[in-house]
């Protein structure tokens, strides 16, 4: 059906879309309207297309939500396979205007921990946002690439208790400022202020701050220079090839 659709005209296939995103919603029924808007309309990037006709957003068929404390901001993305999971004790997710969540991306919250995604930031797909014990609070039209992850908590690691016994412990939350790029695969731990304008490189594991308008990359990440500045040497503009292209 899907692939048919492509031979019908535009106007067509758009008015088609505006009939069943009216309809569509987080209920059964709501998201088998979704599902039947989907048929005219490309995968991927134009889901964008859909989230735009209603305030509603998109909200895949193929994503699973099981939270009762799910806000969403108007026109959002939740893509294919997105999973918004609820543990006990979980805090709030908040899902500001505009952000997009590509696929296979998990958002879960529990031992009171919270999430909140500011407007207009786009996570790409198989980023990982666990909240336990302490938040994630990441801020406006920041780029997130695939693979990034976000622990604002850790296991103990006394000898004498298992691993799996061991209880949870924070040094504190997540904070990301506003218009920060994370490239491919970093990691973000607990107790991590990103300041706004930052960018770290792909590979990068974040456990200490980095401040805003500057450029970090490595195990652990360091700065290695201001937005602005020239690259000092050849690793400085390898780092920042890797985290572009990354993205």
């Amino acid at each position: 059906m899907a692939a048919s659709m492509i031979r019908v005209p535009w106007r067509v296939r758009l008015l088609w879309m505006r009939f069943w995103m009216a309809c569509s919603g987080r209920g059964p029924l709501g998201r088998l309207a979704t599902g039947l808007a989907t048929w005219a309309c490309p995968p991927y990037y134009g889901r964008l297309t859909l989230a735009g006709l209603t305030p509603r957003g998109f909200i895949s068929p193929n994503a699973t939500i099981y939270h009762e404390k799910l806000q969403l901001g108007r026109h959002v993305v939740v893509d294919d396979g997105v999973l918004i999971y609820q543990d006990t004790d979980g805090g709030e997710v908040v899902l500001d205007e505009g952000v997009h969540l590509w696929r296979q991306t998990t958002i879960q919250t529990g031992c009171g921990g919270r999430v909140r995604i500011g407007k207009r930031t786009h996570v790409q797909s198989h980023c990982q946002f666990s909240a336990y014990v302490s938040a994630i609070e990441v801020g406006e039209y920041c780029q997130i690439a695939p693979f990034c992850c976000f622990f604002p908590y850790d296991h103990g690691v006394r000898p004498e208790t298992p691993i799996h016994k061991q209880p949870l412990e924070s040094q504190g939350p997540i904070l990301i400022g506003n218009d920060v790029w994370l490239g491919t695969g970093v990691i973000v731990l607990s107790n991590v202020r990103i300041g706004d304008g930052a960018v770290v490189a792909a590979g990068s594991v974040v456990t200490r701050d980095v401040p805003a308008g500057a450029i970090a990359a490595g195990v652990p990440a360091r700065v290695i220079r201001m937005r602005g500045e020239r690259p000092r040497n050849t690793a400085e503009l390898s780092s920042r090839t890797t985290s572009t292209e990354a993205q």
